[in-house]
């Protein structure tokens, strides 16, 4: 964990997020931190830094967490496939009572323990997948940008409609990927978002925040 902390600070830099009040460490460019990522920790086949990014998804709703604080105020929130941890942080942030963030990529428990505690905000990390387990005991559940492949598209539709017929409020931070299933979601809100063109097509992405 301290050795990933490390790399960490070593290969981002502190940056505020757009339109947001929440600082990241954060990537410049998505290759050379790859590189350095499977040097530095010694790690053979290591999954992409993708939690060195605010992607597009996940500022949107965050965006719309810290914007309608009610959805998330004095309940327990779980941020699946959370990466850098942002949207953990404005749940936090817009005054969960408890907020947990999972991924199956072990580097972004030290991510997400770091941009908690830069934004000064406490945050518990769950490991591993949990797609096929039972609906969590949580509130809420946020997901941002995980609809980006068609089976992990799939499985992550079919955990939050479980998770929402178990009475759980589902919100889900998208940018129009193809995998998307519009047909099971509302839409809540609207957002221009700044990205980068290391991990998106375009510089400004429209992104929408949609709820079960």
């Amino acid at each position: 964990m301290e050795d990933a902390k490390a790399f960490i600070r070593v290969n981002t830099r502190v940056a505020q997020v757009r339109d947001l009040p929440i600082r990241l460490y954060q990537a410049d460019e998505l290759t050379p931190i790859w590189e350095a990522t499977e040097k530095d920790l010694a790690a053979a086949n290591v999954d992409p830094p993708f939690w060195a990014f605010p992607w597009a998804g996940g500022q949107a709703l965050s965006r719309y967490l810290i914007e309608n604080p009610e959805a998330v105020r004095g309940k327990r929130v779980l941020d699946l496939a959370s990466g850098s941890g942002l949207v953990a942080v404005a749940a936090a942030l817009a005054g969960a009572a408890e907020v947990a963030a999972n991924d199956i990529d072990p580097v972004c428990e030290a991510a997400i323990q770091l941009n908690a505690e830069l934004n000064e905000v406490t945050i518990r990390y769950i490991g591993g997948s949990l797609l096929d387990g039972d609906p969590p005991a949580f509130d809420v559940i946020v997901a941002a940008d995980v609809f980006y492949e068609q089976r992990p598209a799939q499985m992550f539709r079919a955990f939050l409609e479980k998770s929402h017929r178990a009475g759980i409020t589902v919100f889900a931070g998208d940018p129009g990927r193809t995998y998307f299933p519009r047909d099971a979601f509302k839409q809540a809100a609207e957002y221009a978002v700044e990205t980068t063109t290391e991990i998106e097509n375009h510089p400004i992405q429209t992104a929408r925040v949609w709820t079960l």
